[in-house]
């Protein structure tokens, strides 16, 4: 019974962790969004957002780490350690996955205009 109510507490308090932004998908934007966009402001936008998304990847994939690591140590060493994970996926996560959303955006875009961009994934 002891060794249930461990399992399943364990089982509950990881559910609490913050998500690899790895796991974050992305939010559907429509690339007309970017219709009266010529090539180049599809590229400047595309700089913008690759930039804003990864910062947020650093900041989120730090969280995530935190989180495993402070959960581990509460399981194995010392249990009130699990009151301080956070809980999970904040705003942060959100606009991670919209700004994911906007990079395929932005690539439908530049394809159908025929934009001779490169982007990173």
């Amino acid at each position: 019974m002891k060794t249930k109510i461990i399992t399943l507490l364990a089982a509950s308090l990881l559910t609490a962790c913050a998500s690899a932004p790895e796991d974050i998908s992305a939010s559907y934007v429509s690339p007309q969004k970017y219709d009266n966009y010529d090539c180049t402001q599809i590229s400047a936008e595309m700089d913008n957002v690759s930039r804003r998304a990864q910062s947020l990847y650093n900041s989120l994939d730090s969280k995530a780490t935190g989180d495993v690591v402070q959960s581990t140590v509460g399981i194995l060493l010392f249990f009130p350690t699990l009151f301080f994970l956070e809980g999970g996926d904040g705003p942060e996560a959100t606009e991670y996955a919209q700004l994911q959303g906007e990079k395929v955006a932005l690539e439908k875009a530049s394809v159908a205009k025929k934009c001779s961009l490169s982007f990173k994934s």
